[in-house]
Formats: C-alpha cells, sequence, structure tokens
C-alpha cells in the first residue's frame, strides 16, 4: 500500500511536486470544510429540515485528495456521498443546500440520493445505484477520445461496488479500448451493513484490476499526500493517452452509511475506535504544522468563517419557495399525456389542502 505520510503526520515518501504550499493549505482548508459540513448536516437532519444525507467523515483526504489532483477539464462521476469532492471542485454552499432542502432552485428538482449535477464544473448527475455510473463514465470518456480532447474522466464508487455487473463490464471495456477513465474506489470497509470481507476472496480490491489488463494500485485513503500524487499519475497517464487505472483508496467509514442506517448493529465501537486514531485531518494537520504552515489559531478561524458562511447558505436554501409537485415530471416527457396532465392537476389541489 503506497503511503507518503506517517498517522503522526512524518514525511515517509516524495509526494508529487505540484503540491506546492499554497495548494497544501487549500486541500487542508478543504478537508476541515467537508467534515464541518458533515457536522452541520447531521445536526439538522434529526430536526425533520432535510432529507436522507450520507456522511463522509474518515474519507476526507480520499476525496478531497482525488478531487485536487484533477484539471478543469476532468470530469467527476460522485456516488451520494462526495460532498467533499463538490466542495473542492468549488461548487457554491447555497447550491449544495438548495440540492438538500429540494427547493425551487434546486438543479436536481427534487430527485433523491443523486446528489447534484453541473455541466459547467463537469460534475455529472449520479445515479443512487452503485456502480450503475461506471459504463456511463467509460462511454463519455471514449467519446471524448474519439473527439480528440484531452479530458480525464473519475467514476467514484465504493468497495460494494466492485461486486456488480456494472463495474465488471465498465472496467473490461475500459481496458479493451484504452479509454482515459480513473476507477476511483474508496474501501471504506463497509458495503452499508456487509464487510468488504464478504464482498471478495482477493487480498485486495486493487489486485482485480490485473484481470483487465490495466494498472491496480491501493493507496492509504487517510494520507491525502498520497492519494493526490498517485490520483495526479494516473490522471497525466490517462491524459497522455495510457488508458485506465484502478485506485483503490483504503479507508473507513466513520458514520453510517446514512442517516438512515445504524451502524452499531453490524460493526462494534472498538473498530471505530481504532480508525478514529488514522483521522486523515489530524494526520495533515501534524504535518502542516511541522512546516509553520497551520496552527490551531487559524483552524479555529477558519471553522468559524466556513460556518457562518454555511449557516447563511442554510438560510438562503430553507427560505427558498419549496418545488411544486409537477417539476417531478418536467424532464420526462417532451409533451405532457393528458392522464399525466389530470393526475398533476389533481396532486396540486391534493397539495393545496393538506400542505
Amino acid at each position: 500500500m503506497i503511503r507518503l505520510l506517517s498517522p503522526q503526520g512524518v514525511l515517509e515518501g516524495e509526494p508529487d511536486p505540484t503540491l506546492t504550499e499554497s495548494k497544501l493549505v487549500k486541500i487542508m482548508k478543504d478537508m476541515v470544510a467537508a467534515r464541518v459540513f458533515d457536522d452541520w448536516m447531521l445536526r439538522i437532519h434529526p430536526m425533520g429540515r432535510v432529507s436522507r444525507y450520507a456522511p463522509a467523515e474518515g474519507q476526507e483526504a480520499s476525496m478531497v485528495g482525488s478531487a485536487h489532483a484533477l484539471s478543469e477539464v476532468d470530469w467527476v462521476f460522485p456516488t451520494y456521498r462526495e460532498f467533499p469532492v463538490l466542495i473542492a471542485r468549488g461548487v457554491p454552499l447555497v447550491e449544495l443546500q438548495n440540492r438538500m432542502f429540494a427547493n425551487s432552485r434546486d438543479v436536481l428538482k427534487g430527485h433523491e440520493i443523486t446528489l447534484y449535477g453541473d455541466r459547467w464544473r463537469r460534475i455529472v448527475v449520479g445515479a443512487g445505484g452503485v456502480s450503475l455510473m461506471a459504463p456511463i463514465a467509460v462511454g463519455m470518456a471514449m467519446a471524448s477520445k474519439s473527439a480528440g480532447e484531452k479530458s480525464v474522466f473519475i467514476v467514484y464508487m465504493g468497495d460494494g461496488a466492485t461486486s456488480k455487473g456494472d463495474f465488471h463490464e465498465a472496467i473490461n471495456f475500459a481496458g479493451v479500448f484504452k479509454t482515459p477513465v480513473i476507477f476511483f474506489c474508496q474501501n471504506n470497509q463497509w458495503a452499508i451493513s456487509v464487510p468488504v470481507s464478504l464482498q471478495t476472496r482477493a487480498e485486495t480490491l486493487a489486485v482485480k484490476a490485473e484481470a483487465y489488463g490495466i494498472p491496480g494500485v491501493r493507496v492509504d485513503g487517510n494520507d491525502v499526500l498520497a492519494v493526490y500524487t498517485v490520483v495526479r499519475k494516473y490522471v497525466e497517464a490517462a491524459r497522455a493517452g495510457g488508458g485506465p487505472a484502478f485506485i483503490e483508496a483504503y479507508t473507513y467509514r466513520i458514520g453510517a452509511h446514512t442517516t438512515a442506517d445504524d451502524p452499531r448493529r453490524y460493526r462494534s465501537e472498538e473498530e471505530v475506535r481504532r480508525w478514529r486514531e488514522l483521522d486523515p485531518i489530524s494526520r495533515m494537520r501534524k504535518y502542516l504544522t511541522a512546516k509553520g504552515l497551520w496552527s490551531v489559531e487559524e483552524e479555529e478561524r477558519f471553522i468559524e468563517e466556513f460556518r457562518e458562511e454555511l449557516r447563511k447558505a442554510t438560510e438562503i436554501a430553507e427560505s427558498t419557495p419549496p418545488l411544486k409537485p409537477a417539476a417531478i415530471l418536467e424532464d420526462v416527457y417532451g409533451e405532457t399525456p393528458w392522464y399525466i396532465a389530470d393526475e398533476l392537476e389533481e396532486l396540486e389541489r391534493y397539495s393545496a389542502e393538506t400542505l
């Protein structure tokens, strides 16, 4: 497993040379912002203010590090958990909150477990089912390659996705046609309640790549320097025509699968405690502090500023008028059938009477 930064924050290898001091600080800020966003959403969810949420605590290094290794021309295919990727990609907080509150400015019009989409930031709307976006990413990558473009396509997935047929079809096709795709698998040890030991008999997930004739590598997913370095290496190789790669980020999901899950039913507190000791933000904090690039005071100041920005974004989103019921079918029919129009009219009347 590739590691550049020890759990104690000591550098053990050579990071990518593009990791300048300013970039290191930006990565740290995005990781901290992701943790604050996570905490914020988990606080307002029990109040009934937002629907289901998939926390990302513990996986910030994997998500933020991989996102920063991309260029502006590269395409992102997230799952339902990649809010840290969106933050690192520069998506405004008010847009994320519009999405969470499913208001009239929600770009996805209330559809659940699809995270977010924005063609200008090259973020593709993800399907809720695991591994479903892998074939789509490969198809878009093949089209882009045929057009002579230099974009790379990164598709995020969890360990459970490697047990799905879509994953195997996609990675095989990508290998045969050398499409510029990075299969970025966050092995967070649990596919909801199924441990990775019941997903495969292989020693690692990365070794699966060998059967498809593409590079496969396992990286310490709690080491943001290693994640960035490895992802950037294979992104640039793909951009140069080298084809796809499979990257297994070995990490851990500290929180529940979603707010509809109770992880205490299938894993021990001792297991969670052990992984908390490998916290990716703590590791990066120690490293940057030793280099004189970060301090407790600076972190506290940044958290206060980011939390206030998030509070304002939440306030705006929550006060924005809700979606009208008809929005659920706006992108389904070119011309709405009469019987659907009748049902929508009935729905409007029902909503007016009951809400």
